[in-house]
């Protein structure tokens, strides 16, 4: 698989059924939990489950929220984009999922999140503008980053419960693209391969580009540890210990550019 050289772009289709799949595998993990479950911690600041469970569901509502709204007249940001951009917003986010989980259990939010995601998302043309907080995209690229975190928070809410959360493949390779593009972005160049087989292979880092043969400097890692590293749930100095993750040459230590989602 050769690096990437231009905007990558996605199948809405396939966007919209991963993201369903993903909803999917959440909502059967969070049904059997008990309150002692629900209240225990997560690696999230000073949320417990039950927020965490509220945000899951508040990412793929805020789908149907804002298809009610009047279209943006022009579009203002890209996938790539809203990954630099959503931690800006951190303070907002935080202050909705809090009243979401104050409002009722596990359960009742994420099947309706899927009912009304499921309804919605149907319909809506794929280049139908969204206001969302970051700016004005199109529904297929908002459609994207909810495969992000769909992904993301399915990995924290296993961490935090001990039950297993299934990834979905086709979410699981679009989270894995989103983030390895967002590295490319925040340290562009050429001297670095990032190999995340089988879903992406990018190259970043000023420096010498590399043209043919082996390059010099290589980082190869598997999917699940790509997305806790670029999301700071793992740490390099961790990653390169547990062994999941490789890195050979001069360039090839990323910790100064990650994590690159918040």
């Amino acid at each position: 698989m050769p690096p990437r050289t231009r905007a990558r772009s996605y199948d809405p289709a396939k966007t919209r059924t991963a993201v369903i799949a993903q909803l999917r595998q959440v909502r059967k993990a969070a049904e059997g939990l008990d309150e002692a479950a629900l209240d225990a911690p997560t690696r999230l600041g000073d949320w417990t489950v039950r927020e965490l469970i509220a945000h899951l569901a508040m990412a793929v509502t805020s789908v149907v929220r804002l298809l009610e709204r009047p279209a943006p007249p022009a579009r203002e940001i890209t996938v790539t984009g809203w990954a630099s951009a959503v931690a800006g917003h951190a303070g907002p986010i935080d202050e909705e999922t809090r009243a979401l989980a104050a409002a009722g259990g596990p359960g009742g939010p994420l099947e309706r999140a899927e009912a009304r995601f499921a309804e919605a998302a149907a319909v809506a043309p794929a280049d139908r503008l969204l206001a969302t907080r970051v700016g004005a995209m199109r529904l297929d690229d908002y459609l994207v980053t909810r495969c992000v975190e769909l992904v993301v928070h399915a990995d924290d809410l296993a961490v935090a419960t001990g039950v297993p959360v299934p990834l979905d493949r086709q979410a699981l390779a679009t989270a894995t693209r989103v983030l390895a593009d967002a590295l490319a972005a925040k340290a562009p160049g050429g001297s670095v391969e990032v190999r995340i087989p089988p879903f992406a292979v990018i190259q970043c880092v000023e420096g010498p580009r590399h043209t043919r043969g082996t390059p010099p400097n290589v980082v190869e890692t598997d999917p699940p540890t790509w997305i806790r590293l670029a999301t700071g749930r793992l740490t390099w100095a961790e990653a390169l210990e547990s062994g999941p993750l490789t890195a050979s040459g001069d360039r090839a230590d990323l910790s100064a550019h990650l994590p690159v989602l918040g």
